[in-house]
């Protein structure tokens, strides 16, 4: 079993302390993703945990041992980097083998392993190739490679898809979703992406400021994040964030009178964070609960159509399905699909409910 458990762990730069007393347990075999803005502190929790980056307080515990004071070759754990950290002089075989090599495992167990998983990753045609030979996406399969032939108890991976192109990183994601998959190995992935979380996660670990937002399935934090900041961050396009004064059945927002189906929650008079997520803007014909909007800009993606509105004083982001017939200052009405909004306190971020 290899489980990894983060008990209150902190760090602190002199005075300044940037994690927060950090609990976490990650269950064994699952592919668990932190993401949050640049700057939250996932990286630096990332190395925590490889032993690469001393701890302020707290325990670090994989497969149920306590390895705070265990160096990181130590900790049974395999790290690919952003940068690929490959060894220019060493061939893709010899990169792969590197570990296996220092740790004096028989050459003819070594040659085993590294083609087995050369052949998994699609490397076999390039084992007597350079780095400097190699595409991006060969680099960071070979990085990859290097991680698994060693066969750890634990992968992490810190932001390793940033320096490729869309169309790889898409590729990539798939292969390492895949990987994962038949390898069955417990993985904690750090992204800045969050469509890369949504993708690849059993388990999404939401920061900020070096604290823990929300943790749990890509679903549940979608559907009902538990404050206004992961409200925000979740989702492409973000979700439409307003502020305004909860009534009976609305939010008086900036001129606009924004509905809230029923059962209302939280207080009349109380300030609240309306929020709607793109995709749930319905064109609507007008009338009671809907709300007026002029079209500013139409931006075009395929299957689907982002338009962004000025109702009153307010832009919100609409992403409707189809190609529907629309043009630049358009009068149109919008309406939220039923059991789409979503109320913030104003004060504090807290979720209200969704209604």
């Amino acid at each position: 079993m290899a489980a990894v458990t983060l008990r209150k762990v902190a760090k602190a730069y002199g005075a300044i302390k940037v994690i927060h007393d950090v609990d976490l347990a990650i269950p064994d075999r699952a592919f668990a993703v932190l993401v949050g803005p640049s700057g939250c502190g996932k990286s630096t929790l990332l190395r925590m945990i490889a032993g690469l980056e001393d701890m302020s307080a707290g325990e670090v515990v994989i497969a149920g041992k306590v390895v705070n004071d265990l160096s990181p070759a130590d900790r049974d754990i395999a790290m690919v980097f952003q940068s690929y950290a490959l060894y220019p002089h060493m061939t893709v075989a010899e990169n792969m083998g590197f570990h296996l090599r220092l740790t004096r495992v028989a050459r003819e167990e070594r040659d085993k392993r590294v083609a087995k998983v050369a052949e998994s990753l699609g490397l076999t045609p390039y084992l007597k190739r350079y780095p400097r030979e190699l595409s991006g996406g060969q680099r960071q399969r070979v990085a990859m490679g290097r991680a698994i032939v060693r066969e750890p108890q634990v992968f992490l991976f810190d932001e390793p898809l940033s320096n490729l192109d869309a169309n790889l990183r898409i590729q990539m994601r798939a292969e390492i979703k895949s990987l994962q998959h038949r390898l069955n190995t417990t993985t904690i992935y750090v992204t800045h992406d969050q469509i890369e979380a949504m993708t690849l996660a059993d388990i999404i670990v939401v920061m900020r400021e070096g604290r823990i937002e929300q943790m749990g399935s890509p679903l549940e934090v979608y559907d009902r994040p538990l404050n206004a900041f992961v409200a925000g961050f979740i989702g492409s396009p973000p979700m439409n964030l307003i502020e305004g004064v909860l009534g009976r059945s609305f939010v008086d927002a900036q001129g606009l009178r924004l509905p809230v189906p029923p059962p209302a929650v939280g207080r009349e008079g109380q300030r609240v964070i309306y929020g709607v997520r793109p995709g749930a803007l319905e064109l609507a014909k007008g009338g009671d609960g809907t709300i007026p909007s002029r079209i500013e800009v139409i931006e075009p993606t395929g299957d689907e159509i982002l338009v962004h509105v000025l109702a009153g004083n307010t832009r919100l982001h609409v992403a409707l399905s189809g190609r529907p017939s629309l043009a630049i200052d358009e009068p149109i009405s919008l309406k939220p699909r039923t059991g789409s909004v979503h109320l913030f306190d104003a004060a504090s971020g807290i979720r209200l409910e969704a209604v």
